[in-house]
């Protein structure tokens, strides 16, 4: 099976990341990056298919700066055969990166197309639709657990309040979500494999997007508490200020 697994690098959720003073994006300053990591979940389902068969190409696609590279490479390390950076530069929306990742993988050999169901940097959850709709194959989305027997699929989809199950024939789109599995570790032995690995970067130009980004603000600093008083003699007035100052009764 040929699996291609398509990723970015986002801020990691431990960091501190802080608005430029003129709003027009985030200070890069201090800020760590990683695979996201709901990517992270359809990298090692397309590692483990590949072990299990004892065949096919895992192959990861990444759009974004030249530093996009390291992250490639520790997906290279984990197990994925060859890495494809797409480099530009700047932030595009939605609409125009599945369109420049659909250019790509459109003509290739490839039984599986497997995304994260969003990145945690804007959590927009839009490419993993809008690719499959470019090239006009099936998708499941926000999937837990995904059997594969020949060229038919039926994957369980996490659905509020339960499970969804569907069936579909690959071709296919699949975003992925946390209870899939356990993503790896890169070992020694996989970090210095990464090192030989093909790693193919060329330069895209993305369609001028959509959507006009205004700004980012930092939110509001939260109010400082009060205390309304001790014991049940406080309860009146704690009623009172959660009804009528804070709304929530």
């Amino acid at each position: 099976m040929n699996t291609i697994v398509c990723m970015k690098r986002v801020p990691d959720s431990a960091t501190r990341v802080r608005v430029t003073p003129d709003g027009a994006g985030l200070d890069p300053a201090g800020v760590k990056y990683v695979v996201n990591p709901y990517d992270e979940f359809a990298l090692e389902d397309a590692i483990r298919r590949k072990e299990e068969a004892g065949e096919g190409k895992v192959t990861v696609v990444a759009l974004g700066p030249p530093e996009t590279a390291e992250s490639i490479r520790q997906a290279l390390a984990m197990g994925a055969d060859e890495g494809i950076l797409l480099a530009c530069a700047g932030s595009h929306d939605a609409l125009s990166v599945a369109r420049a990742l659909a250019d790509e993988i459109r003509g290739r050999e490839v039984d599986l197309v497997l995304f994260g169901k969003q990145a945690i940097d804007d959590d927009n959850m839009q490419v993993p639709q809008m690719v499959a709709e470019f090239l006009g194959l099936p998708c499941a989305t926000v999937v837990v657990g995904l059997e594969i027997a020949g060229s038919d699929a039926t994957a369980r989809r996490e659905v509020e309040g339960g499970h969804e199950v569907v069936e579909f024939s690959l071709p296919a789109v699949v975003s992925t979500q946390k209870g899939l599995n356990e993503p790896r570790y890169p070992s020694l032995k996989g970090i210095m494999a990464a090192k030989r690995k093909p790693l193919e970067e060329r330069e895209v130009t993305l369609d001028a997007p959509t959507i006009e980004f205004l700004r980012l603000d930092e939110p509001p600093a939260p109010a400082a508490g009060r205390i309304v008083g001790e014991g049940v003699d406080a309860v009146p007035e704690l009623v009172r200020a959660l009804r009528d100052e804070a709304g929530v009764l």
